[in-house]
């Protein structure tokens, strides 16, 4: 790549807006370009150029474009850049081309990223003094490129935007958790989401670690084009790998056997699946089994991820916004032995809902319906008890009306936020709100 003197940001989203201050840090002139409205960015370079509405020629200027994971490799300027032969790299890439470190560990999959990547950190923190956690979890990795050592210790959350856009990625600890139908509405098909998944420890070698839930058949599947050393994890005994056993973390690796038996404190056996993996990358990454069991028995979890919000008349309230996707709220009702009234939907992605039939009938009393998906949601779930909802203040006012002593109420939406709301986070504190409202929410 020739020398860069402009950088053409495509996509003025928080990786966005990131990418262009770090650029401006760099002392490039910088253009960015937008296809929503247009709108002030308070934390945007003052020095960066910007246009709104519509990507037009004038970033075709740049030496190269560093393009936002959302926008598809098939957008009409990026067209017109491959035809130009100006260099189109992710956020992720050109993060890392100006950061400094010891260790990447990188985690990816359909569910449980977020929680897997959080637990790490933590555990990381304890041990190394020099770390810090990017990616698609908190802030991007340019926020913090330049403030990096040779010492640190990057561990990354990814998602396959993010892998798809920087297909020669290696990191030195990979993670893949689980694969299911998700994000069908951009990769087209699951062969392609899986690939994009894989890009995690595709170029990794020999001396590297890639972590896979061997409970996973994709990703026990997917581990056969890595090269580097695969560490498995279960929640069944294995003769090599991290394993769970009635309350505690083996870890058989190297001749050696070592166990853990930390105070498990958020629910359901897929955290349990993100615990083995954060165990397994840090054992890995030289942690001593002493922090790792300390650590994750202090940990509570991260932000709407079942996250307990409150009992009221017996009744307790649960945020999982962050399920975004058919086998997210499938994993939260798992959680659960029954009684559940559940609040259901948002902007459809695409995957049917029907693998959750079984699961409804057994453990679900009513489901209260909301956003765009919830025509879809009713035909595939038939047989289940529906209440036209359509918004989150609705479905927790009728949620509250019919609660009985022993139910739980459950914000799972199987969903993107986007049709009524900016993300799930927005999405999540609209819930919360609504159920502190006083105790109790009026009709």
């Amino acid at each position: 790549m020739k020398k860069i003197k402009c950088a053409g940001i495509l996509g003025l989203g928080k990786s966005g807006i990131a990418a262009a201050n770090l650029a401006v840090k760099l002392g490039y002139k910088v253009f960015g370009s937008d296809s929503g409205k247009e709108r002030e960015i308070k934390n945007l370079s003052k020095k960066a150029v910007k246009e709104f509405g519509g990507h037009s020629d004038k970033i075709l200027n740049s030496d190269v474009i560093i393009k936002s994971p959302g926008i598809h490799f098939d957008a009409e300027i990026l067209k017109k850049a491959k035809k130009n032969k100006i260099p189109v790299i992710s956020e992720l890439e050109f993060s890392l081309d100006n950061s400094k470190y010891k260790k990447i560990i990188a985690i990816t999959g359909t569910n449980g990223k977020t929680t897997t990547t959080d637990l790490i950190s933590k555990i990381i923190k304890a041990a190394y003094k020099d770390s810090i956690v990017a990616g698609n979890i908190g802030f991007p990795l340019s926020d913090k490129a330049l403030k990096t050592t040779k010492n640190t210790i990057i561990t990354m959350e990814l998602s396959s935007y993010q892998l798809e856009d920087t297909p020669d990625f290696r990191p030195d600890i990979s993670v893949l958790l689980n694969i299911t139908p998700d994000h069908l509405e951009h990769h087209k098909t699951m062969v392609k989401y899986a690939a994009a998944k894989s890009v995690i420890f595709k170029n990794q070698k020999k001396n590297d670690f890639a972590v896979i839930n061997f409970d996973d058949k994709k990703c026990r599947d997917l581990s056969a084009l890595t090269k580097a050393k695969k560490i498995f994890i279960s929640r069944k005994p294995l003769k090599e790998g991290v394993f769970y056993d009635e309350g505690k973390i083996r870890i058989f690796l190297n001749k050696k056997k070592i166990t853990v038996t930390p105070k498990i404190k958020i629910p359901g056996m897929h955290n349990v699946e993100n615990i083995l993996a954060a165990a397994a990358a840090s054992y890995c990454a030289g942690v001593k089994p002493e922090i790792i069991e300390k650590v994750i028995s202090f940990y509570k979890g991260v932000e709407h991820r079942i996250e307990f919000v409150k009992e009221v008349n017996g009744v307790h309230y649960y945020n999982d916004s962050k399920s975004t996707n058919v086998d997210s709220a499938r994993v939260a009702l798992e959680a659960f032995t029954g009684n559940i009234l559940l609040i259901m939907g948002g902007l459809d992605k695409g995957a049917p809902y029907t693998p959750l039939k079984k699961l409804v009938k057994e453990k679900v009393k009513k489901i209260f319906l909301i956003g765009e998906a919830a025509k879809k949601i009713k035909k595939d779930l038939q047989g289940a008890v529906f209440a036209d909802c359509g918004n989150i203040e609705t479905a927790v006012k009728q949620a509250f009306a019919c609660a009985e002593k022993g139910d739980i109420v459950l914000l799972s939406p199987a969903c993107a936020s986007f049709d009524q709301f900016k993300n799930f986070e927005e999405r999540g504190k609209v819930f919360k709100k609504m159920v502190n409202k006083n105790g109790r929410v009026k009709s």
